[in-house]
């Protein structure tokens, strides 16, 4: 028996699962279980596994010595060998999501090669790239007989016609050093893509869609005729909408006013600050998003805290409101405009992702904006229950709009068997 593993790398997570393929091509994967080790830049961090069989998660287990996605891996071998006596050895294929491929168009088996581009690459997307490399490394040392398999979030939206992609900038630098919208979370909207239109039971190619992938790092994406016609990040992941340590899209001038010496707007050459790249990824990347509104980068608190008008002070009760109503304001900017590029065709808006999925009263907040598109009411009692797959939280007539259960490890695992284990 040969199993797939599929390694889902964070910034400060890991999630991992494990498959084994079939000859069944109605179900070419059986689920063996997945595990999530969270809170790796703050330890200690949480262990949680969930095997196939079970409803629910296993009690997380806190780990102190756990302090990078290296060690995180490793414990979980670790933890396949002696919790399940599974042989390491009996891994054959690994499958790495990785954020950034840059000009990658399909998955790339990882030799010395590849992984010296994907190297490359880290400085497009400083939060998860390398951490995807460190674990990549750490898993051909302790995997040296598995085939690991990068699997990158841009590949989805290869697909952007040139008008979209292409940056009105320079365009002999913009060609040499690759300066154009690339796009991410490809990985979750392949999945969310096929999800859809099982549910709706029609085929990818026949399906206009607004997707949104919400949760700490967040985008929308514009699907025509089942491919990627726009998405909302763009050259790195901090583009679009915001997230929980990302400001999203700003005035590209603001980086240098916030960090020039006056304090406030100037053009005066002596208080100018040399900003350099590292500092500006610092600022926007980490140091933004609702981390810096409100203090948290949970998202569910700040819904709790923005509804039930909780704080110590009036300016706090209001500052988790507005960071719920700046979300919902940029969501619905992509919305709109999705809607027109699409001529009003569409067949559904999905929420997907963390917040998407899970967030009731955001899904509300959107849906009921969006009901001048001619989208359906929300149905509020199915709008708070949870499903797997695919389900409705619209009633009545006009545009469905969806709640879709993403799986960027499943569909990578899919992926693999398609290209290379059905061969």
């Amino acid at each position: 028996m040969a199993y797939i593993l599929t390694v889902n790398t964070g910034s400060s997570s890991l999630k991992l699962s494990l498959f084994v393929p079939t000859e069944n091509d109605a179900q070419p994967l059986v689920h063996h279980l997945t595990a999530s080790i969270t809170s790796i830049s703050s330890p200690p961090a949480t262990f949680t596994v969930k095997p196939a069989e079970q409803a629910v998660s296993t009690t997380p287990e806190k780990h102190d010595d756990i302090h990078d996605h290296s060690a995180a891996f490793s414990r979980f071998l670790e933890f396949l060998e002696r919790d399940c006596s599974i042989d390491k050895s009996k891994i054959g294929h690994v499958c790495h999501r990785v954020v950034h491929g840059g000009k990658y168009d399909e998955p790339v088996v990882v030799n010395e090669k590849s992984f010296s581009k994907i190297s490359r690459l880290s400085d497009l997307a400083p939060l998860h790239n390398g951490a995807a490399l460190s674990v990549i490394k750490v898993c051909s040392d302790a995997l040296p007989d598995a085939v690991s398999v990068a699997y990158f979030d841009t590949i989805f939206h290869k697909s952007l016609p040139p008008h979209i992609y292409t940056y009105p900038i320079n365009p002999k630098i913009a060609q040499e050093r690759g300066l154009r919208k690339y796009g991410f979370h490809g990985i979750s909207y392949a999945y969310i893509l096929n999800a859809v239109s099982t549910h709706l039971s029609k085929p990818p190619s026949s399906l206009n869609l607004i997707l949104l992938h919400l949760g700490s790092g967040a985008s929308a994406c514009c699907i025509r005729s089942g491919k990627s016609y726009d998405t909302s990040m763009g050259l790195t992941p901090v583009s679009g909408l915001p997230g929980a340590t990302r400001s999203g899209a700003i005035d590209p001038n603001l980086i240098f006013h916030y960090t020039n010496k006056a304090n406030k707007i100037t053009h005066d050459p002596s208080l100018v600050v040399d900003v350099p790249v590292t500092l500006a990824e610092d600022v926007l990347n980490r140091k933004s998003g609702w981390k810096a509104l409100c203090g948290t980068t949970d998202f569910a608190e700040i819904i709790d805290k923005a509804e039930l008008h909780k704080g110590d002070t009036e300016e706090q009760k209001n500052t988790y409101r507005l960071a719920f109503d700046i979300f919902v304001d940029r969501i619905l900017n992509y919305v709109g405009a999705y809607f027109v590029k699409l001529g009003g065709e569409v067949d559904a808006l999905v929420f997907s992702g963390g917040i998407g999925e899970k967030s009731w009263q955001l899904r509300k907040a959107v849906s009921e904006r969006a009901k001048c598109l001619g989208f359906q009411s929300i149905d509020d009692a199915a709008n708070k229950k949870s499903g797997n797959g695919a389900w409705d939280i619209g009633t009545g007539t006009g545009k469905r709009v969806l709640v879709c259960e993403t799986d960027e490890q499943y569909e990578m695992a899919r992926q693999l068997c398609e290209a290379v284990l059905k061969k």
